[in-house]
């Protein structure tokens, strides 16, 4: 069951709105809509908020992207969560602009931030949500520091919006019927909403079913 998910990205004005930090802007959207705000947690490593239906704790690591895990580690230790708790939000180079992919563990993939809880935490079990921000066509550092393109940004604010409502569904839902949802979702698609009930004692949901645009 997912308690706890974490945004990456890099602290400071300069970062916020470039590539890399796709994972701070979905966690600041789930806590957004929820009217939650976010407070410094241990020895200011991270910043933390906590969501009530369902019950979740968000985290944004504090000590930038490389060190991703030294965070995600002391939010691990305060709140007695284990590998199995985390869902870890992040960009991803490799996957089309503003595609979404989640699933319970596998390899970095050469992020260096999803790596540095892998290793820190000692085990690649560990729930992530990817956000495609399309593949660099020169300098890979470069190109994920850098902003958006203004077309751009239309289509990854779409897919930052349903990342987060994806997360909803993970923390209430069945997970392969949620994991489904997300990896089906592409931008452009319209949305048909049903009732469900969620699996996590959190009463009535809704869940977005797929339908393409005519």
């Amino acid at each position: 069951m997912v308690r706890c998910v974490v945004g990456l990205g890099n602290p400071g004005k300069e970062y916020a709105w470039t590539r890399h930090n796709v994972g701070f802007r979905v966690v600041d959207t789930l806590a957004a809509w929820r009217g939650v705000g976010w407070r410094k947690g241990w020895w200011r490593k991270y910043w933390e908020a906590e969501l009530r239906a369902p019950c979740l704790l968000l985290c944004k690591p504090a000590t930038y992207m490389n060190r991703s895990g030294e965070a995600v580690a002391e939010v691990c230790d305060r709140h007695e969560l284990g590998a199995s708790d985390l869902l870890v939000v992040y960009d991803d180079v490799d996957l089309p602009l503003g595609r979404l992919r989640v699933r319970r563990g596998g390899s970095a993939g050469g992020h260096n931030g999803m790596q540095s809880i892998v290793e820190r935490l000692g085990t690649k079990e560990i729930a992530r949500l990817r956000v495609g921000i399309g593949r660099s066509e020169g300098d890979r550092v470069a190109y994920v520091l850098g902003l958006f393109r203004p077309e751009e940004e239309e289509v990854i604010e779409e897919a930052i919006k349903a990342a987060a409502r994806g997360i909803e569904l993970l923390a209430t839902q069945p997970w392969e019927r949620a994991q489904a949802w997300v990896n089906a979702w592409r931008p452009g698609v319209e949305v048909e909403t049903v009732k469900g009930n969620g699996d996590a004692g959190n009463g009535s949901v809704t869940f977005n079913r797929l339908r393409k645009q005519e």
